[in-house]
């Protein structure tokens, strides 16, 4: 036995307290206990016992049982071939096996596959466990094969390949119940189950700090990636039923506004009656600093201005806060093409609060005074400490971000913080949140969980940063606002075609949809780590995985219900809404695209699990290619089958629809 608090701890202690997790570790869950029972858990979660008795669990449980009203069919396969695998080898836990299924690379061999054979054989070999005339993988496999039989609700063509591995398909009856209930719901299903001990009474108090632009710049194509990737994070978290707070972290805070303050009192001096109209604010940083490199007494006096706005200084602080408001008004420009919402809490608002900070990290011996008076607080695997006051007795980044995630702990309650800043960041946020988990701010057994999404850099076709000619960073509005003007361009070529009839208000409504979402798209459908080079070309192309072909399809499949409707009689509304509404999936192309739409809650839960918008970008572009192939391969119109069709087409297009919300995306209904 160990010793926990004063008691010591024993198997069975162990035992109850893993049932009573396994119960539920939510707040609203531990609150169903008895004060004595809480305060028994309590105790026990803290002993080194039970931290390896956890690791230990999922080897010591059996695997989970299949679930039909779960819609994860990766969860689904691994549950079958569970349940077959443990009753032919009973041991086959115990001996340490993961059983789980993998969704096939190849969709020619099949849709999930089963690798445990293998290992399971060598395992049982080397025990002494293996049952009498089974000498190969591959007999083992067959056996798992004959186990899961053919009466089971989800596997079917279930065949050895190779040395072992077993492939599988879903069956068709199986994936009508998924699309069907899309049509039912009128969406896919979510996933049943999330990596979070959150419940709909107390949801996830998620914190995602991104965008944040500088006080007194212009957003640039910099800016993109955090603002555009952030908030597809919030929208996929808030779809999820977490309660996100969408941090704007804007820099408005600083040594820097020292020259600001003092070049608008020259150049503005009406400015207390007269709020100055500044449109380019890269021009008036420029000047700004061209006057504080030039001018001893310019500098001299806006070194003076930064102590005096420090200090509270009334002047000061209104000037500055005349600042903050002409690049909210710039900001906010980006942020409506964009479709983004952020509540805005800038550097500004920890300052009074780093003291606090400093002063705890002090009176808990984690805080050292290095040579000329900084105070560092050293983590571990970094030689580099955290500096949280400055020799001078300033504050930088380090202050401010160390009262940030206090703040965001504490206050705000968050379970779970995103950071989403360039890639270049990430040493300092790593050093960040082992100062919060040394400190104590953090406790893994209460669910917090830090994320910092480092991306890529946007380049030019030169592979360098991206820039205009005359090497200035390009501005964030003109990038946006040349994607809709070659979009708007292009489907006026297309009416004066003939291949819409389109208004000109609807063409720009239109433009403006697939312009800024072909922007996003182009982002969003890659791993945010990786850079990539910006090209208009590449992302406003109508073939290839881009927001433009995908919202195309779309138009598409809509336009065949609506033809389905005007030309056929076919209401599918009615359909739905008479309760006669089936899908049948008989072709196997219809087969393929209701596979690919019950992949739907597993990349959700993919997505969850790193943050990458991208799983989702991967999803519907292969979602759309099986809807291609669809109704290519399957007449639909005119058809014997048309009115199922015509169902798998808007459930279809309903997921799509779903995809381009959580990407933030605008969708067209036709084009």
């Amino acid at each position: 036995s160990v010793v926990a608090g004063s008691e010591p701890l024993s198997s069975a202690d162990l035992a109850i307290t893993l049932s009573l997790l396994h119960h539920g570790n939510s707040a609203a869950a531990m609150a169903s206990l008895s004060p004595s029972i809480q305060a028994y858990v309590d105790i026990t979660k803290k002993s080194p016992a039970y931290a390896q008795a956890k690791k230990l669990a999922s080897k010591l449980l059996p695997p989970a049982s299949f679930d039909p009203s779960d819609p994860s069919l990766l969860r689904a396969s691994s549950a079958i071939f569970a349940t077959a695998i443990t009753s032919v080898f009973p041991s086959a836990v115990s001996l340490g096996i993961e059983i789980k299924a993998f969704k096939c690379k190849d969709i020619k061999h099949g849709d999930y596959q089963c690798n445990v054979a293998m290992p399971l054989f060598q395992k049982l070999k080397a025990s002494g466990a293996l049952q009498q005339g089974m000498s190969t993988p591959q007999q083992v496999a067959q056996s798992i094969i004959d186990a899961v039989g053919n009466d089971n609700p989800l596997l079917e063509d279930l065949k050895v390949n190779g040395p072992g591995f077993i492939m599988s398909r879903i069956k068709a009856s199986y994936l009508e119940q998924g699309v069907n209930n899309i049509i039912k719901n009128g969406a896919p299903t979510k996933p049943k189950y999330v990596t979070s001990t959150a419940t709909p009474e107390q949801p996830l108090n998620v914190v995602v700090d991104f965008s944040s632009p500088n006080i007194a710049k212009e957003m640039h194509v910099g800016h993109l990636r955090s603002t555009i990737i952030g908030e597809a994070v919030c929208r996929i978290m808030e779809y999820m039923g977490s309660k996100v707070h969408r941090v704007n972290h804007v820099g408005d805070w600083g040594t820097q506004f020292g020259m600001l303050i003092q070049y608008l009192k020259e150049e503005y001096p009406d400015f207390h009656g007269d709020i100055p109209n500044i449109t380019d604010l890269t021009q008036f940083y420029k000047n700004a600093k061209g006057r504080f490199d030039e001018s001893p007494e310019f500098k001299k006096i806006s070194q003076l201005n930064v102590v005096k706005l420090q200090a509270g200084d009334k002047e000061c602080q209104k000037i500055w806060q005349v600042l903050c408001d002409v690049s909210r008004k710039e900001f906010e420009k980006v942020y409506k093409r964009l479709d983004i919402t952020v509540e805005e809490c800038g550097e500004s608002f920890y300052n009074d609060k780093i003291p606090a900070v400093i002063e705890e990290f002090i009176e808990r011996g984690m805080c050292s005074v290095e040579e000329g008076g900084a105070k560092c607080v050293f983590v571990p695997k970094f030689k580099i400490p955290l500096m949280i006051q400055k020799s001078d007795g300033g504050y930088g980044y380090d202050s401010t971000d160390m009262a940030a995630i206090k703040y965001r702990l504490d206050k705000l309650k968050a379970s779970q913080i995103v950071y989403i800043t360039d890639f270049t960041q990430a040493d300092h946020f790593a050093m960040v949140f082992a100062a919060a988990k040394k400190i104590g701010w953090v406790d893994d057994e209460s669910g917090h969980r830090l994320d910092h999404i480092g991306f890529g850099t946007v380049q030019g076709e030169d592979g360098k940063r991206f820039k205009t000619r005359s090497g200035d960073t390009v501005r964030l509005v003109d990038l946006l606002d040349e994607a809709v003007a070659r979009m708007e361009s292009s489907l006026k070529e297309r009416s004066a075609e003939g291949k819409t009839s389109a208004s000109a208000d609807e063409i720009h409504v239109t433009a403006c949809a697939m312009g800024y979402g072909a922007v996003k798209y182009f982002d969003l459908r890659r791993n945010p780590t990786s850079n990539y080079k910006f090209s208009y070309d590449a992302m406003l192309d109508t073939k290839g995985n881009t927001a433009i072909y995908l919202l195309y399809a779309h138009a598409r499949l809509e336009s065949i219900v609506t033809k389905g409707k005007a030309d056929f009689g076919v209401d599918i509304g009615a359909l739905i809404g008479g309760g006669k509404a089936q899908i049948a999936l008989a072709h196997k192309s219809e087969r393929n695209l209701g596979l690919h739409l019950n992949f739907f809650a597993d990349s959700i839960e993919e997505t969850l699990n790193d943050l990458f918008p991208c799983h989702i970008c991967d999803f519907v572009y292969t979602l759309s290619i099986a809807a291609s192939e669809f109704v290519t391969q399957c007449k639909v119109l005119g058809s014997p089958e048309m009115e199922s069709r015509l169902l798998l087409c808007r459930a279809t297009a309903v997921t799509m629809r779903q995809c381009f919300d959580l990407l933030g995306i605008r969708y067209v209904m036709r084009i």
